[in-house]
């Protein structure tokens, strides 16, 4: 099965002062969930990127994104743009899209930690990979 090509944005920086800006913009209980999963996505690996985009934070490494969050009325998206490409066991990821996949986090409710730190860090060694290899 071939690969299909990586989406690219223009303008990500290590540290992007309107992400925490956005953060503190957010509802108190949405606000903690995308800043702690938004979190996870910077300690993926010293090269990892940041923008806004389509108003919302997106990690990227060099110019390709591989995650971002995103705050709605009642739940935070935990999203992956190469997420139809990710292994899921636990079946957290959502969606029908050729590419992108995202995972519904809503306050109170019990979330799958550890499968979704796994869903990070595998976005991210998927883009590190093909990146890397062609």
């Amino acid at each position: 099965m071939r690969q299909r090509q990586l989406l690219t944005f223009d303008g990500a920086v290590l540290r992007d002062p309107a992400i925490d800006r956005w953060m503190s913009a957010q509802a108190v209980e949405l606000g903690a969930i995308a800043r702690h999963w938004f979190a996870v996505m910077r300690t993926c690996g010293d090269e990892v990127q940041e923008l806004l985009h389509d108003g919302c934070p997106v990690a990227c490494l060099g110019d390709v994104p591989f995650a971002y969050v995103n705050v709605f009325t009642a739940h935070v998206n935990v999203g992956f743009f190469q997420g139809a490409e990710l292994p899921d066991p636990t079946r957290l990821l959502q969606g029908t899209g050729k590419s992108m996949r995202h995972v519904k986090l809503t306050p109170g409710a019990p979330h799958q930690e550890a499968a979704l730190h796994r869903l990070i860090d595998l976005a991210y060694a998927n883009v590190k990979s093909r990146l890397e290899n062609g």
